[in-house]
């Protein structure tokens, strides 16, 4: 059965709050779609919204990316039962490094799973049904901080992650705040966004491991991972299991080298699609983790449903995957697509159905 037809569009996707981390504020985000038809009019729909600040290019970038290339021309007439084959093509050499390859990636596994007629987390392997997704806190002052947090807790949330990376002390006073109005009420994860420097890393956790937190997410610089990486192995081996790396774990070689070293710089890998390309390298970071111990979280940009969809059946077919943050599509203000998922107080499920299981709106 042979692909007939790709088609791609970008559209600008308005988020109802806006919200700020370390390095910039978002009110609206842009994400490109991709869309297979077979020959048998079946149709498999992939999207994303890759960061500038990880693998150098946005989505409007990436979209010219789509209107420049040939690859249309590479994939038609492709046979979807050679569907092992055209992910290693797809994903050879630098190609993974082009913005559009995660959205490509979705909609090949969107396809063959409705091909097979079975949801790709079944083609997969599912090895979880059920978990409880973090939902974000921007860097906001403490009122507006705990204001939100009641927001979420009384929508059934119960693990929030919070954006810090201004000052140690001013992190801090927030986090106190938040555990001195919910108490063991909610689970608090942070996130620095590259913020900290070594000492400031060992001076905040000081305080922050009496708060109990669960994790905190790239704490320092990612430059290019043989530069930083050595940095990183130098935090104290009481702080290294909470340490989740984000920027710093681009794409499946970043994975191997990570994993490779030792002591390995962490104890948990955030793999976004948006980053590695999709959820076939997601899929292997996952392998080089699981050798190593390393727990997974999944992690997202602002997105469409399409792509958190896709993350979480890539989550729900790994054992060791322990924290999800897959709250990249609840603040849209609008969406191409409905289904996917459920969350209910908090915990995501997937809807079941063959590929991804969302319908065009």
């Amino acid at each position: 059965m042979k692909i007939k037809s790709a088609s791609f569009w970008k559209t600008d996707l308005d988020l109802v709050r806006p919200y700020t981390i370390a390095y910039k504020t978002v009110s609206s985000v842009a994400n490109v779609f991709i869309e297979l038809e077979l020959e048998n009019g079946m149709k498999g729909i992939g999207a994303c919204n890759p960061s500038k600040q990880v693998i150098g290019k946005d989505a409007n970038e990436t979209f010219e990316e789509l209107q420049k290339g040939n690859w249309q021309d590479q994939l038609v007439g492709k046979d979807i039962r050679t569907f092992e084959a055209m992910m290693r093509e797809l994903h050879l050499g630098d190609k993974p490094r082009k913005g559009y390859i995660a959205a490509l990636d979705i909609a090949l596994f969107d396809l063959w799973g409705k091909f097979l007629d079975q949801p790709i987390v079944g083609y997969l392997g599912q090895q979880h049904s059920k978990m409880p997704t973090s939902i974000t806190i921007g860097i906001k002052d403490v009122e507006e901080s705990l204001e939100e947090a009641d927001e979420y807790v009384g929508r059934g949330f119960r693990y929030l992650k919070v954006k810090i990376g201004e000052e140690v002390e001013k992190d801090l006073e927030r986090l106190q705040k938040l555990r001195e109005r919910f108490r063991d009420l909610i689970h608090i994860r942070v996130d620095a966004n590259q913020a900290y420097t070594l000492a400031e890393l060992i001076s905040f956790w000081e305080v922050a491991q009496n708060l109990d937190i669960e994790l905190i997410e790239q704490p320092m610089p990612a430059n290019e991972p043989w530069e930083q990486l050595p940095l990183m192995q130098q935090v104290p081996a009481h702080l290294m299991p909470y340490i989740a790396l984000d920027e710093s774990l681009r794409f499946w070689e970043d994975a191997h080298l990570i994993a490779g070293l030792k002591p390995v710089p962490c104890g948990i890998f955030n793999i976004k699609l948006m980053k590695c390309g999709g959820i076939y390298p997601a899929m292997g970071i996952a392998r080089s983790a699981q050798l190593e111990r390393i727990k997974l979280m999944w992690g997202c940009n602002d997105e469409s449903i399409v792509s958190i969809t896709a993350a979480l059946h890539a989550a729900f077919a790994n054992k060791h995957t322990a924290f999800l943050d897959l709250d990249g599509s609840l603040d849209l203000a609008r969406d191409l697509v409905s289904g996917g998922f459920t969350i209910e107080d908090g915990m995501m499920s997937l809807h079941g159905g063959a590929g991804l299981g969302v319908e065009k709106l």
